[in-house]
């Protein structure tokens, strides 16, 4: 049985909130270069207004790995939450909802399920450990998107 692990950072962003969510959930096959992954490609398949399957395929070394999401959006709340379907983390599910700050800004609420296949028990310590480089990484990842949706819509 996998080991579950919670974590919760912020993000501000320098656009008003639906602009924020907008650029969040227009995916494009291109996004990998935004997070740097130059040797990834990224497949999108709609399933309804509300649902979306991202099939990300990531090329390290001589080995592939693919790594399917399932998106549900609420485009009311600003929210949207993916679960892993397969790859790694199968089953890990990641929720983000921007609100407003002020008139002009937003901030990312993100919360993460992570879900670790290789570890079956850990100790306060260890969780404690995993859950904040977990959190690290992924703020770092969030912090390179601002930048990017800073540079888009503030032209």
């Amino acid at each position: 049985m996998p080991y579950s692990l919670r974590y919760h950072f912020v993000q501000r962003f320098a656009v008003p909130a639906r602009k924020a969510y907008n650029w969040c959930t227009e995916y494009d096959p291109a996004d990998h270069l935004l997070m740097r992954h130059e040797d990834a490609e990224r497949q999108i398949t709609h399933l309804t207004a509300s649902t979306t399957i991202l099939t990300d395929t990531f090329h390290i070394g001589g080995d592939c790995v693919e790594k399917q999401k399932l998106v549900h959006f609420y485009p009311d709340k600003l929210r949207w939450i993916a679960t892993h379907l397969t790859g790694p983390i199968k089953y890990s599910q990641f929720i983000y909802e921007i609100s407003a700050d002020g008139e002009t800004a937003s901030r990312l609420d993100f919360t993460g399920l992570f879900n670790d296949y290789r570890r079956e028990n850990l100790d306060k310590d260890s969780a404690k450990m995993l859950a904040d480089k977990l959190r690290k990484e992924d703020s770092v990842a969030w912090k390179l998107l601002a930048k990017a949706m800073a540079q888009d819509l503030c032209k």
